[in-house]
C-alpha cells in the first residue's frame, strides 16, 4: 500500500484531525500563529497520528476522542522539531526553510514550548489520567533521547548499542506512545494495549533506521534535507557505526575524522566507506527485522482494514525513499 490507501479506513478521522489542529493552534499572539501554522502546513506524513487513528479503529474504537489523542501527539512530535532545528543548527525540513532559519533561533525555541504546553491542555480536557501518564512519560523519554544523542556528537567511539539507545528513546517512543494511546482509548486489555504498543515501538525504530540510511544514500529533493546533515552535526548514526566496525584501518580513520570534525568536507570519503562496506544494507535490514518484529505484535488483534494499514505502515516505513 502506499500512503493514500494506508489512511483510507481512518481518512474521515484524519480530516477531522488536521482540522482540529488548526482549531488549537489559534493564539492572540501573531507569531505564534505564523510559526506553528507554518511548520504544521508544511507537510510531512504523520505517521504519529495516523497509528493513533489506527490503533484505535484496529482495537474496536467507535468514538472520537481518538482524534483528540492524535492532535496531542503531534503537537508534541511539531515541538520536538522545531526544538531539535534549534539544536541541530538545521536549515531544510521537508524542502522548506526551518522555522529557526526563517524567524529565527529565540521564536522556534518558545513556540516549541507553546506547543508543549497546548498540547498538555488537551490532555486534560481529554479528562483520562491515563493519557497524561502515558504522555508525560513519553515526553520525558524523548528529551532523555536528544540528550544522550548530544552526548554522542563527535564521540567516533559511540558503539550500535548507544546509537540503538537514542533512536529507541528519541524517536520510537513517540510511536509507542501513539499507538498506546489509540488502544487505552478503545479499553482494551492491558496485554493487547502493550501488545500494540510494542508495534509502535518497533515500528518507530525502524522508521529511524531507514532516516539515517537515506542520510546517505538518496538525495536532498527526495529527503527534503541536506544530504549528510548527521555526518555535518558530528552524530555518528548507524551506517557511520557500522562501517566503522568492518571497514578496513584506512576507513575507519576517514571516518573517524569526519565524526569528531564535522563538516561536509568528509562526506564523499564517508559515503564510499559507508557504500563498500554494506552498511546501508546492513541498516535496512535490521530495520525490516523491527518492521517484522511490529507486524507479528499485531497478531493478537482481529483482522480489519485498520490493522492491514498498520501492517502496511511497517512495510512503507522499510520500503520509502523519503
Amino acid at each position: 500500500m502506499d500512503l493514500t490507501a494506508i489512511r483510507a479506513p481512518v481518512s474521515e478521522d484524519i480530516q477531522a484531525v488536521n482540522a482540529l489542529i488548526l482549531e488549537r493552534l489559534q493564539s492572540d499572539v501573531v507569531l505564534i500563529n505564523q510559526i506553528g501554522h507554518y511548520i504544521v502546513g508544511s507537510g510531512g506524513k504523520r505517521l504519529r497520528p495516523l497509528l493513533v487513528l489506527l490503533a484505535a479503529r484496529a482495537c474496536g474504537y467507535d468514538g472520537v476522542a481518538h482524534r483528540d489523542l492524535a492532535a496531542i501527539v503531534e503537537f508534541i512530535h511539531t515541538a520536538t522539531l522545531l526544538h531539535d532545528d534549534v539544536v541541530d543548527r538545521s536549515e531544510l525540513r521537508r524542502n522548506r526553510d526551518t522555522a529557526n532559519a526563517v524567524w529565527g533561533n529565540e521564536a522556534s525555541v518558545l513556540v516549541g514550548d507553546f506547543l508543549y504546553a497546548r498540547a498538555f491542555e488537551m490532555m486534560v480536557d481529554v479528562g483520562l489520567m491515563r493519557v497524561m501518564d502515558v504522555m508525560s512519560h513519553a515526553t520525558s523519554r524523548v528529551a532523555e533521547g536528544e540528550v544522550l544523542q548530544l552526548l554522542n556528537t563527535h564521540d567516533a567511539d559511540t558503539d550500535e548499542k548507544r546509537y540503538m539507545e537514542v533512536i529507541a528513546r528519541k524517536t520510537a517512543t513517540l510511536f509507542e506512545a501513539g499507538a498506546r494511546l489509540g488502544a487505552l482509548v478503545a479499553g482494551v486489555p492491558r496485554e493487547l494495549e502493550d501488545a500494540v504498543a510494542d508495534f509502535g515501538l518497533h515500528l518507530g525504530i525502524a522508521f529511524q533506521l531507514v532516516d539515517d540510511a537515506l542520510d546517505y544514500e538518496s538525495d536532498s529533493a527526495t529527503i527534503g534535507k541536506h544530504i549528510g546533515d548527521d555526518l555535518e552535526e558530528g552524530k555518528p548514526t548507524l551506517p557511520v557505526i557500522r562501517a566503522m566496525a568492518v571497514g578496513d584501518e584506512a576507513q575507519r580513520q576517514r571516518l573517524r575524522v569526519a565524526i569528531e570534525t564535522g563538516g561536509r568536507e568528509h562526506l564523499d570519503d564517508v559515503v564510499s566507506a559507508i557504500v563498500s562496506s554494506g552498511a546501508i544494507d546492513y541498516t535496512v535490514q535490521l530495520a525490516r527485522k523491527h518492521a517484522d518484529l511490529a507486524k507479528n505484535a499485531l497478531q493478537r488483534l482481529p483482522d480489519s482494514p485498520a490493522r492491514r494499514s498498520m501492517e502496511a505502515t511497517a512495510d512503507f516505513a522499510v520500503a520509502r525513499t523519503y
